[in-house]
């Protein structure tokens, strides 16, 4: 079957991979919509991703949807929850499975999407409603962690909230925010057309992240900073904006992945303002919140697709989001 291979950075190849045999609760899965998330343009542009590097060719994928070809699902489009947890140890028994030591998740290694073919655990196959096509499904891992961030960090009706970052975990973040009833909600980015986006979704004040947006921020808030500070940029610059603008007392969750494997934050503000720092990892029992929400229309998925390309097309797709061009760039492995 047809595969993209990453051999190194910005070196795709297409091969002939070996077609799987689904064992024991796996089922053959025809893969048909891949997302490229932040981590694979991580893998495209530098050859690592925090303390992974880059031995020998990998298969890049995890954000993903496809059509079941065996088993009880057979026939229907599903979105494919990635995260293979090992269901036995302490973390799995206490329902956190996104915390697994022993998870098996694609993209790092020969176990990755961009392929035409897959055998996953049926238990990890969702069905998707027609309400909802293949890019949508493939987007719902990403929505899954903008949700897993929300219910971390606890935002209430009335809160003044900072996101920095507007890629799409951002603005999918920025439409959750503007659901739980946010009064303020401060978005900030690089690029200015993703903060037109981050206004049409609900965002209250868009800042160029150049720095300056610190004293903006601190002066909308009449000097007394947001309620939580969400970061999602993967850049130190972001997470020193988030300390700085969190209020004393307040909460920054860091979702970004830094390059380098390092994130650093100022030690003596986030000590004087005695801040609650967490880090997240991925997403945990997500997928029937997130079907619901987008099938109601309650979150807009299909505007954050901003390209589509055939799988032949895989190079220019992984380019264009490298200079990140548009929002979510999704690669149709079945055309």
């Amino acid at each position: 079957m047809k595969t993209l291979y990453l051999y190194g950075p910005r070196d795709l190849r297409f091969g002939e991979g070996p077609m799987p045999q689904p064992g024991e609760g796996e089922a053959l899965v025809r893969v048909t919509a891949v997302g490229l998330c932040g981590s694979d343009l991580h893998w495209y542009s530098e050859g690592e991703i925090g303390d992974a590097h880059l031995h020998g060719p990998i298969i890049l994928g995890h954000e993903f949807s496809g059509i079941v070809e065996s088993g009880k699902f057979a026939g229907q489009h599903v979105a494919v929850d990635p995260a293979i947890p090992c269901g036995k140890c302490e973390f799995c028994r206490e329902g956190r499975e996104n915390i697994c030591p022993d998870v098996r998740f694609p993209g790092n290694t020969n176990f990755g999407a961009l392929t035409e073919f897959v055998a996953w655990p049926e238990s990890n196959l969702v069905p998707l409603p027609p309400e909802l096509d293949d890019a949508d499904g493939a987007n719902l891992e990403p929505f899954g962690v903008a949700l897993h961030a929300l219910d971390l960090c606890e935002i209430r009706p009335g809160m003044t909230v900072g996101i920095y970052g507007c890629g799409p975990i951002g603005l999918l973040l920025v439409q959750l925010v503007r659901l739980s009833g946010a009064a303020q909600i401060f978005a900030t980015d690089r690029l200015p057309h993703r903060l037109d986006r981050a206004l049409a979704y609900g965002a209250t004040d868009t800042f160029l992240a150049d720095l300056s947006e610190r004293e903006a921020i601190r002066a909308a808030t009449s000097r007394r900073g947001v309620d939580v500070a969400i970061e999602v940029a993967g850049d130190l610059d972001a997470v020193a904006t988030a300390t700085a603008t969190c209020k004393p007392g307040g909460t920054v969750v860091l979702i970004g992945i830094a390059r380098g494997d390092v994130t650093a934050f100022p030690a003596t503000e986030a000590r004087h303002k005695e801040l609650t720092i967490m880090l997240q990892h991925r997403m945990n029992h997500t997928y029937p919140r997130t079907i619901d929400l987008a099938r109601r229309g309650m979150v807009d998925l299909k505007s954050i697709v901003s390209h589509r390309f055939p799988f032949s097309a895989a190079q220019q797709a992984f380019e264009l989001a490298a200079r990140r061009e548009g929002v979510k760039v999704v690669i149709d492995v079945d055309k």
